[in-house]
């Protein structure tokens, strides 16, 4: 008997989480009015689990730890559990709905139960109400995410909607069951690894080009030993969490772009720089220092997209950069284009490569180990990045959900190793939002950090005038 084993990248996520940073991320979805019924919105995503697996299945350990933890079906799954309801106190803004993600994202998922949550909010204003999807990462990254969020919505208004197929749940494997295949597994993996070399041994002017790769990655990230001056931007965290958002216009991105240069990620950053520098002047803190970001990108094949949905496998395919944010730099063209010259260097550099590599030999490492390494070099990070800055692309069509037009989306990213703000930009047809994550006790002006990205897209327009 098979079973389906939990990536080493995706297991990390499980081994980093613990009191008070929750793994979780989420989506805020706005819908035009009237909310449908809530049993047709309970009866519209239950026709859809049968394209995610993941979304009936439950996480469980292996005996001894011999090996990483696997997925197995839910004998007791229930979708009522798993979706919500509620409604925001009057007057139902901005301000009201904020304040409701940062409670609903406080609180950890439920281990013992398929991990993911997702709300139907009512009480809006303009008679608009909002889907609050909550996943935990370690089911899906942010890449996946954005293709579970087509296979959930529709595409069109008017779209059929097929009874939910029956779904009978597998057998449980027992616990002799799974620590006798994680020993099988642990002696294929070394294996399949000296396969996987001899294979690449057979184009050895490849092999070597990737191997040239992942050396030069690792040259650059070993700069990451480097402290970063300290600021209020790290610290110990609490387990609240506040949120806030900042919007922009596809339009404006590609305006920056023609008038000054740079790639569209290379505008958000500067716009996302603007904002800390914002708030490090509204902290009175000096701006002449490093601000170091860790830049999650895909490393996903870009034909995978979908693919990875219909299969239900979702494994994290993500590694990381990182970047100096420069702070220091007051003027809106100089800024960008010392952020694009810099992401230039580091796609260069092959810093995304190298990272990948070594989660990657990570799946050699016995699970008990790679849950302690998780945790020393999360608490590492914590003196050598202040942030994390994650863009994912969305569609750019309209989605619907029974009926009812999504207006717009904002992203969530969770906190962790001591950084207290982190921000997600997802882009929603012709819209560029900007999900910010803060820790409660701390970030209270996390409305100025908002508000300094937004200005940050008005001054690069206005420099490229």
């Amino acid at each position: 008997m098979s079973v389906d084993r939990l990536s080493p990248l995706d297991a990390s996520f499980l081994h980093i989480e613990d009191g008070v940073s929750h793994m979780h991320i989420a989506s805020i979805g706005i819908f035009e009015g009237p909310v449908p019924p809530f049993s047709d919105i309970v009866a519209m995503i239950d026709t859809k689990l049968d394209r995610v697996p993941r979304y009936r299945c439950v996480v469980r350990h292996v005996p001894l730890e011999l090996g990483r933890p696997v997925w197995v079906d839910d004998p007791h799954f229930n979708i009522d559990y798993h979706i919500r309801h509620t409604a925001l106190p009057s007057p139902g803004g901005d301000t009201e709905l904020r304040k409701l993600v940062g409670r609903v994202m406080s609180q950890a998922l439920d281990r013992s139960k398929p991990l993911w949550e997702i709300w139907v909010v009512e009480g809006l204003d303009d008679g608009h109400w909002a889907l609050l999807s909550k996943t935990h990462h370690a089911m899906v990254d942010g890449v996946s995410g954005t293709d579970l969020l087509a296979v959930v919505m529709d595409i069109s208004p008017d779209q059929p909607q097929p009874p939910a197929p029956a779904w009978t749940p597998g057998p449980m494997p027992s616990g002799t069951m799974m620590a006798l295949q994680a020993s099988v597994d642990m002696l294929r993996s070394p294996y399949e690894q000296l396969q996987n070399l001899r294979n690449a041994a057979t184009v050895p002017l490849q092999a070597l080009s990737q191997f040239r790769s992942i050396v030069r990655g690792l040259t650059t990230m070993s700069g990451m030993v480097r402290r970063t001056p300290s600021s209020s931007l790290n610290g110990p965290l609490g387990s609240h969490r506040r949120y806030g958002w900042a919007s922009a216009s596809v339009g404006e991105i590609k305006t920056i772009r023609k008038q000054i240069g740079g790639t569209f990620n290379d505008v958000v950053l500067a716009a996302i720089t603007n904002g800390f520098r914002a708030l490090l002047q509204h902290r009175g803190e000096p701006v002449d220092r490093v601000l170091r970001a860790l830049i999650p990108v895909s490393v996903r094949p870009r034909d995978a997209h979908g693919l990875a949905v219909g299969d239900g496998k979702l494994q994290n395919k993500v590694s990381a950069m990182f970047a100096e944010l420069p702070v220091s730099v007051a003027d809106a063209r100089e800024r960008l284009l010392v952020v694009s010259r810099q992401m230039d260097g580091l796609k260069e550099s092959k810093q995304a490569v190298a990272g990948e590599a070594l989660t990657s030999m990570t799946g050699f490492a016995p699970p008990m180990l790679l849950a302690l390494g998780m945790r020393v070099s999360t608490r590492m990070a914590q003196h050598q990045v202040s942030t994390v800055a994650t863009n994912v692309p969305g569609p750019q069509i309209p989605l619907y959900v029974c009926g009812r037009r999504m207006v717009r989306a904002y992203p969530y990213v969770p906190l962790g190793a001591q950084m207290r703000i982190g921000i997600a930009i997802f882009s929603y047809n012709g819209d560029v939002n900007f999900g910010v994550t803060g820790d409660y006790d701390t970030t209270e002006d996390l409305d100025v950090l908002c508000r300094g990205i937004e200005e940050g897209i008005r001054q690069m327009v206005k420099a490229g005038e």
